[in-house]
């Protein structure tokens, strides 16, 4: 299990979003854990934290409208709602499956496979994917809220 972490004073770890806390709170209390960090001084922490906090903005507005989340797992629609909207901003690749059929799949956009300048064109991309599919006809306090990302 991958969970991202935010570093606070004093070294301590805690994870990056409530999505990530529910992650950790799979794991039992006093079990070692061994971390691999990467990426660290590769991207701009706080433009990586602005995207992912409009992401998880964009996924609340849309399960609001669209899904009953008390019945599925959040963590796991918020993965494919990350991806979907990631191939809907042009970040993926043609894929075959096991059966020879061709898939779309997203591109990653982890620490090592993507340089902050590349991220930063995600950024805009998902921005402008999430504007074009998840808040087309969204009302004025909505609008505002998104404009506040900006």
């Amino acid at each position: 299990m991958k969970v991202n972490f935010l570093k606070c004073a004093g070294g301590v770890l805690t994870p990056a979003s409530d999505i990530e806390a529910e992650r950790m709170s799979r794991i039992k209390t006093g079990l070692i854990c061994e971390i691999d960090i990467k990426g660290g001084e590769k991207r701009n922490r706080g433009y990586h934290k602005k995207i992912f906090s409009f992401m998880n903005f964009c996924f609340e507005y849309w399960c609001a409208n669209n899904t009953e989340v008390e019945f599925q797992c959040e963590a796991a629609q918020f993965d494919y709602f990350r991806k979907r909207l990631a191939i809907q901003a042009g970040y993926y690749d043609y894929v075959v499956d096991l059966n020879g059929a061709t898939m779309i799949q997203a591109r990653s956009i982890s620490y090592d496979n993507m340089s902050q300048e590349e991220f930063e064109q995600f950024g805009s991309a998902i921005i402008n994917a999430a504007i074009a599919t998840v808040f087309q006809g969204a009302d004025d306090d909505t609008c505002h809220k998104l404009q506040s990302f900006f």
